[in-house]
């Protein structure tokens, strides 16, 4: 992707980066979402944690193996933790911002426009009122070279 030569690429290697772009987007949005998780398990237990004596004892999961502590020892490691996955939720975050204005770049600069097949800009009352089912589930990418 990184050549300076006249060639122009064909509709199936715009369509294969477009759907690279898109996959890595998709993934993005996921680790955002699994971080998310994380860190809402994160803020209850510390929560709940805040509210019982210092020196209970308690059980940590660390990558599959599950560690003795206390209450007192525990809360600042997850506090801690917490603290990391909002700093990696923010950048990924940002990240999924730049692989949106990457998209939306390669989109201008191959003439992508995503739709359904035949669709007007404008849909008549009809097709307003009785939609297609096999239409609406059939979005597509068209390259207009």
């Amino acid at each position: 992707s990184s050549k300076k030569g006249p060639k122009a690429k064909t509709a199936e290697e715009i369509f294969a980066e477009f759907q690279t772009l898109r996959n890595e987007q998709r993934s993005l949005a996921n680790r955002i979402a699994e971080y998310e998780m994380d860190l809402k398990e994160h803020r209850t237990v510390i929560d709940t944690l805040k509210t019982v004596d210092e020196s209970r004892k308690c059980f940590r999961l660390i990558g599959g193996v599950l560690c003795e502590g206390t209450v007192k020892a525990v809360l600042p490691q997850l506090t801690d933790s917490k603290d990391q996955l909002e700093k990696l939720i923010a950048a990924v975050t940002e990240q999924l911002g730049k692989k949106g204005q990457e998209i939306n770049k390669f989109k201008e600069e191959n003439n992508i426009r995503i739709g359904t097949p035949g669709a007007t800009s404008a849909p008549t009352e009809e097709t307003e009122a009785k939609p297609d089912e096999s239409q609406q589930s059939r979005n597509v990418l068209v390259v207009n070279n």
